[in-house]
């Protein structure tokens, strides 16, 4: 077996106990990207020298923590010094950040070989990238974080990281059939990360099991070796709701979650269906006006001085969002204050809540790259939120299950997330 199709927890224990070294496993992952960016197009940027001699360093030294010799790449949204950062935008090319992005430092000094950059939307915002769905290059891979999904999917690498800031990590990691994860909003620090909307931005992760993110999530935020480990869970209590958009679920989504909800039962969990207080069909509203505020100026030096160089679509929504005024992104982050401390209530009684992780499998063409309706209000809400792939669409595509945990119970919702995995699977 090429090492490129270990999972990272695997490839970890095999290189510290000396039986894997990362110069191996970067050369099996490079000749992956060898054999397949020309169809995938993951990558915008990738130095083979670089990061053998980064493996190299990495096994003449003692490892530094347990994601020491694992590749792991680096969406093109987070700044890297050593190379190009172009935020998917025509404005950055060839853009060298004078400093890495601090999640970037922090897998530095744990030891994690740097692999490249992958694609991303513009901005990760809504124009696509070039990246095509490892699975069916027909089909979108999701975005924005699409090379990030495709190169995990495609077994280019291990690990990579991702954004968030509507469902950038969630939708493109389930249309490409791997584990993906949203952490409770700001743990994993977002300085370096070039801003979209900064009450939602959030540094997120791609793996190809819910021990390897979770791993990754040790690393950045504190690792400790009991963190690293899953906590146990026997039967898990599970809040299966169907959210205010589940007329947008396609029949497939709606059909694999509702027999999900049986397996489970059966398989012991303690899950029911429950509905919501009126006020969480406010969420999504809410979210867009700050995301509309915040975006349009968020990119005012891009605007003013580069306005032609800006995609048509993004310029017109950004000429939209100028409308929104103060008065209303007041207004709209004082719903999702309410609402948060709402679903603060409601995690009393559930360890996690089962939601569909996009309307259904990744949508034929690459002019658009999915609907985030099912991710979005939970990017605004801050709560820790997991897709795992367990579901296949009537295209023979994948299709996720999400769960979402309470605000900082990251570890018990992956574990929650690898209960049922295992269960449904």
């Amino acid at each position: 077996m090429n090492t490129n199709r270990y999972s990272a927890t695997e490839a970890a224990a095999l290189i510290a106990s000396g039986k894997l070294t990362a110069v191996k496993l970067a050369e099996d992952c490079l000749a992956r990207v060898a054999a397949r960016e020309e169809a995938v197009q993951a990558w915008v940027h990738l130095d083979p020298q670089q990061v053998l001699a980064d493996a190299r360093a990495r096994d003449a030294e003692k490892p530094r923590s347990p994601l020491h010799g694992i590749p792991v790449a680096i969406k093109d949204i987070i700044d890297t010094g050593d190379m190009p950062t172009e935020y998917g935008s025509p404005i950055y090319a060839g853009h060298r950040p004078r400093a890495d992005a601090a999640c970037v430092t922090l897998l530095r000094n744990a030891g994690a070989v740097i692999m490249g950059k992958t694609v991303t939307a513009e901005f990760a915002m809504q124009h696509p990238g070039k990246t095509r769905n490892p699975l069916n290059p027909a089909h979108t891979p999701g975005g924005s974080s699409s090379g990030s999904a495709a190169a995990v999917a495609d077994g280019m690498v291990p690990i990579a990281l991702g954004t968030q800031t509507g469902g950038s990590v969630v939708r493109p990691a389930a249309f490409c059939g791997v584990v993906g994860f949203k952490p409770t909003f700001d743990v994993i620090n977002a300085v370096g990360v070039k801003p979209n909307s900064k009450s939602f931005d959030t540094v997120g992760l791609m793996g190809r099991t819910v021990a390897d993110v979770a791993l990754a999530f040790a690393v950045l935020t504190g690792w400790d070796a009991a963190e690293a480990a899953l906590p146990a869970i026997d039967r898990p209590r599970i809040g299966f709701w169907r959210t205010p958009h589940w007329s947008r679920a396609e029949p497939a989504t709606a059909a694999a979650l509702e027999s999900a909800v049986s397996r489970l039962a059966k398989a012991g969990a303690r899950i029911r269906e429950i509905t919501m207080p009126d006020k969480f069909s406010d969420v999504s509203g809410a979210k867009s006006r700050i995301s509309e505020y915040e975006a349009t100026r968020a990119l005012a030096w891009e605007r003013r001085h580069f306005e032609e160089k800006i995609s048509a679509g993004l310029r017109n929504k950004l000429a939209k969002s100028d409308a929104c005024t103060l008065d209303q992104y007041i207004a709209a982050q004082k719903v999702l204050i309410e609402c948060r401390r709402l679903l603060d209530v409601t995690f009393g009684d559930f360890d996690a809540l089962l939601v569909p992780s996009a309307p259904g499998e990744a949508p034929k063409g690459l002019a658009s790259t999915g609907d985030s309706v099912f991710n979005s209000d939970w990017t605004a809400l801050h709560t820790p939120a997991v897709t795992v792939p367990v579901f296949r669409g009537p295209a023979g595509l994948p299709m996720g299950a999400q769960f979402v945990g309470a605000y900082g119970a990251d570890y018990k919702t992956l574990a929650c997330a690898e209960w049922a995995f295992r269960a449904l699977s």
